[in-house]
């Protein structure tokens, strides 16, 4: 018999660890701020070990609660997908969307719940890819692509959201050698990844510098396995921020040099012009638009809290 947690404790748990704030995880779940604050300590007694450090002004999640914090995200990622997968087949119409997998996991999956209940009648339906858009290809009715030019003959887009893509390293990283200029990266490993939409050497350049042909990197596959090799302090990597703004917010992770060479980047959605009058797709599109407003406004918000210019 499996021994678990209050579920209830554990939501409450994740989305103010998510968010760094019983009020904004309270708003989300649509409870009281109490109510959050109960949960999180039933859970805390559950385990005998404080998750959060509490202080008038500021709260923080201790070492334990950033271990749990990323042990449940991935559990209730999953659970919310498998879901939503067996859900598809006792919904009235379905959405078949195509989205990079790292985005999908840690953006999409986090927010579709309300598109849902602006059409309980249609199942989104989630594939993950990165292929390039082929016009012969009907496996989906809506994609969602990191692009920055216009789509091709037969295709409608509409523009969503601008990401910025800068390096990020865990905090723990710099503590024997700080970073005080480009080059002094010659002393870290660099994460790279296959799909990465902006490589290294484009940003030493817009950074106003050369990238030492004997640096050591590290590549991987999917930014998903380079975004976790960063977080166990593996390297540098360079990442879109509002992927990793939760762990930006927490301190796990920082901006070693602000927004040097920071690069902006437009994410669209796209669908073939035959199939542009289908309501759920111009619903789901506009939902997008909403969505990602939402998400450049608490960017904004938080780089204007740290000081950075976007």
């Amino acid at each position: 018999m499996r021994k678990l947690p209050p579920l209830n404790a554990v939501r409450a748990f994740e989305a103010a660890a998510r968010h760094v704030s019983f009020t904004k995880a309270a708003d989300e779940l649509r409870v009281t701020h109490g109510a959050i604050s109960r949960q999180v300590a039933l859970l805390e007694g559950w385990f005998g070990v404080k998750l959060f450090r509490r202080a008038p002004s500021q709260l923080t999640l201790t070492p334990a609660g950033h271990i749990y914090y990323r042990e449940v995200t991935a559990v209730l990622d999953r659970l919310a997908l498998a879901s939503m997968n067996l859900k598809q087949q006792s919904a009235t119409s379905v959405l078949r969307i195509s989205a990079p997998p790292t985005f999908t996991m840690r953006w999409l999956i986090r927010r579709i719940s309300s598109f849902q209940r602006l059409r309980p009648d249609v199942e989104p339906r989630l594939t993950t890819s990165i292929a390039p858009l082929n016009i012969q290809d009907t496996s989906f009715d809506v994609a969602i692509r990191g692009n920055v030019g216009e789509p091709a003959a037969g295709w409608r887009s509409q523009h969503f959201m601008t990401e910025m893509i800068a390096p990020v390293c865990h905090v723990d990283l710099l503590s024997g050698s700080p970073l005080k200029r480009p080059e002094d990266l010659k002393h870290y490993t660099l994460i790279t990844y296959l799909t990465e939409p902006y490589p290294w050497s484009q940003w030493f350049s817009q950074a106003g510098t050369e990238m030492d042909a004997a640096q050591e990197t590290r590549r991987f596959e999917q930014m998903f396995f380079a975004l976790q090799a960063t977080q166990e302090r593996m390297g540098i990597g360079l990442f879109p921020l509002f992927l990793v703004v939760d762990e930006l917010m927490n301190g796990e992770l920082c901006l070693p040099f602000g927004d040097l060479g920071l690069r902006k980047r437009e994410y669209r959605s796209f669908w073939q012009a035959e199939n542009e009058s289908r309501s759920p797709m111009e619903d789901f599109s506009m939902w997008l638009v909403e969505a990602g407003h939402e998400t450049e406004q608490f960017m904004q918000e938080w780089a204007t809290s740290t000081g950075l210019q976007f």
